[in-house]
């Protein structure tokens, strides 16, 4: 029974006696030492031991030593008070996978694998951060990396003498931390600690802290969708609670979430963590291509025709095939057109000012190139994801509208500077 149920329905000693004889039963399940532990973090830490509490880990007998402990000779961790043992605030996904060795297998097959690893050889976006956000102050230039883009796609953590993980490379939410170990990933992205929580990582709001904002704004996007609608106005009456194979839409949810279609288990269609699993289009990238790729650290991974399929399944749980085919063929026609009649031009302008030497070295204060990335990285992105996920406010007005006037615009300073032969002051 849920303790906000308990409350609701037993007397306050009643509640008492429910609480004590439950914390007995997991003293008992846990081991002197373990129970140290949670008997020191009550009292310092109560807040992380009350989520404990309430998680499978503590149910099935998981205690703080079972993922905080590390080998002797481990570089993380140190040895701490009141233990004898050593112990690493980093809970890397070898850990995990421990117990969840199909979902680590899982994700280390998918796109969220490489979302650090893919921007460590990007000198461009480095610059971007450290030279330009940064302005290569020598104290205080690693803000803008430290504080945005490591807190969705991670960093490498390193350690300092102590075995310590140092100040600008965690804490983070990252979802492709590469840890000292070697492994990536951060599974508590989702399930946030120390609850690990399936009904969490089942709401939009799981995805929400990374997928949103001016270039990918998928939670806006749902929320824009006839999917949101229905989730905003009765979301807090459903169930997010069951197993994998028992949470199905109709029974426990009437419209879908992110975990829904990408990673649920649906009509017979397995549960994975594999997030490019299920995808037909790249959409994060300049242009679209057909995912055709097993490398998981290529942009187009993924098997598109098989991802169809897949996702074909998942809405015809709920809709008629014929509703399914006319959604796709809508889809599809805005992705193609997004490529063949906006990036196309965009990017044979761009080379062809290239060819010419009329394009300035500092890519950020040329108006050409900063309107050919806001083409692609913001409204091309707008346009591709609100077509595919159904939210007309972003397919048209956040972006097909936007990208008309990007073309426009970058049309008037390539025709400008060719026919000058000159870069505008």
């Amino acid at each position: 029974m849920k303790r906000s149920i308990m409350r609701q329905l037993l007397s306050p000693a009643a509640l008492f006696l429910v609480l004590f004889f439950s914390s007995s039963l997991q003293a008992e399940s846990l081991g002197a030492e373990a129970q140290k532990c949670v008997d020191c973090h009550a009292k310092k830490t109560p807040a992380m031991v009350t989520d404990w509490q309430s998680s499978k880990h503590a149910e099935n007998g998981i205690s703080c030593l079972d993922c905080h402990v590390v080998d002797a000779d481990s570089p993380m961790g140190t040895k701490h008070p009141g233990i004898d043992a050593k112990v690493s605030v980093l809970v890397p996904p070898t850990v995990c996978g421990q117990c969840h060795a199909p979902q680590v297998e899982e994700f280390n097959t998918s796109g969220h694998f490489r979302a650090y690893r893919q921007q460590i050889p990007k000198d461009s976006l480095h610059a971007l951060t450290s030279i330009h956000e940064g302005r290569e102050h020598p104290e205080f230039g690693g803000a803008p990396n430290e504080t945005g883009c490591i807190q969705c796609h991670g960093t490498e953590i390193k350690l300092d003498e102590d075995g310590r993980p140092t100040p600008e490379t965690w804490p983070n939410s990252g979802i492709g931390n590469v840890y000292p170990d070697g492994s990536t990933g951060s599974c508590g992205v989702c399930h946030t600690r120390h609850k690990f929580s399936n009904a969490e990582a089942r709401k939009p709001y799981a995805c929400a802290s990374c997928h949103l904002g001016p270039d990918h704004p998928n939670i806006e996007i749902y929320e824009n969708s006839k999917h949101g609608h229905i989730y905003r106005t009765e979301g807090f009456t459903w169930d997010f609670e069951g197993k994998p194979g028992e949470w199905q839409p109709g029974e426990d949810y009437r419209a879908p979430t992110c975990a829904s279609c990408h990673m649920s288990q649906v009509d017979g269609l397995e549960m994975t963590h594999n997030v490019s699993e299920r995808l037909y289009w790249v959409q994060w990238s300049k242009s679209s291509p057909v995912r055709n790729s097993d490398d998981v650290m290529s942009p187009v991974l993924g098997n598109g025709p098989e991802g169809r399929k897949k996702m074909r399944q998942v809405c015809e749980s709920c809709h008629s095939s014929d509703h399914t085919d006319g959604f796709f063929t809508q889809a599809d026609k805005a992705v193609n057109l997004y490529n063949e009649g906006y990036y196309k031009p965009a990017l044979k302008m761009l080379n062809g000012l290239k060819e010419k030497g009329l394009l300035r070295d500092n890519p950020w204060t040329d108006p050409f190139q900063v309107k050919y990335y806001y083409l692609w990285h913001h409204e091309g992105r707008r346009a591709r994801m609100g077509a595919t996920h159904g939210a007309p406010d972003y397919a048209h007005w956040h972006g097909f509208f936007e990208l008309m006037q990007d073309l426009y615009e970058l049309e008037g300073i390539y025709e400008k500077r060719m026919a000058s032969g000159k870069i505008e002051d």
